[in-house]
């Protein structure tokens, strides 16, 4: 049998063709055919600002006006404010007035005290000028009268070398006005004398004191005699 020579259009051998026809045309091998499979990026390009949602446009309310409840509560709240500021006030006033009279009632009494602690404290030696000391606290005509008094008892009082010394117990306001007090002053009065064998002459006298206010000083114009007890001894 004689060799026949293959056809030469037929580049490949029958094995050859086998083999490609037994290949499967699954998803496999469409997949393989077609190339490797493309990988979506992980990273989104960011969404253009136009095709965002717009935002929400603020809703208008038409303006309504106040009701006839509120206008009431707004009222009660403006009185109650009002009377609140006038009590303060009222408050404060009265406590500044107070205030002011306590501070003048000092004054007075302060005034009394010092006043009669100086009409009848007095040495000998001193007693000359005893009306020009007293005389810052006097007024009208008890400043003469005082002065009078003083004079005439200069002289007998030297010479019996008295002293006299005078302390103030306590002092009250009886009456107070804007220019014009009336005090009761409680006094303790000792006077000593060779004479009497410089044994002590006690006396516990009273006064009530009218006092008037010239030029924001008090000064007395009256003083009266309350009361007198008399405990000096008797030899």
């Amino acid at each position: 049998m004689e060799d026949q020579p293959a056809d030469s259009g037929d580049l490949t051998t029958g094995s050859e063709d086998d083999e490609a026809q037994a290949q499967p045309t699954g998803k496999a091998g469409r997949a393989s055919a077609s190339g490797p499979e493309s990988v979506p990026e992980t990273d989104a390009a960011p969404a253009d600002s136009g095709d965002a949602e717009p935002a929400e446009e603020p809703v208008l309310v038409p303006h309504r006006p106040a009701g006839k409840a509120l206008k009431i509560v707004a009222a009660v709240a403006a009185l109650l404010f009002v009377a609140a500021g006038a009590f303060a006030g009222a408050t404060a006033q009265q406590y500044l007035s107070d205030r002011a009279l306590v501070h003048t009632k000092l004054d007075v009494a302060r005034t009394a005290t010092s006043a009669i602690t100086t009409l009848w404290t007095y040495t000998p030696d001193d007693m000359e000028s005893l009306p020009d000391r007293a005389q810052k606290y006097l007024g009208g005509d008890f400043a003469a009268q005082y002065r009078q008094y003083i004079d005439a008892i200069v002289a007998p009082n030297k010479q019996a070398q008295v002293s006299n010394s005078t302390q103030v117990l306590g002092a009250a306001i009886e009456s107070i006005g804007p220019d014009r007090a009336t005090a009761l002053v409680y006094t303790n009065s000792v006077a000593t004398s060779p004479v009497t064998k410089n044994i002590p002459s006690l006396r516990y006298l009273s006064y009530r004191l009218t006092l008037e206010r010239r030029d924001s000083k008090w000064l007395i114009t009256e003083m009266t005699p309350v009361t007198s007890l008399d405990l000096t001894p008797r030899l």
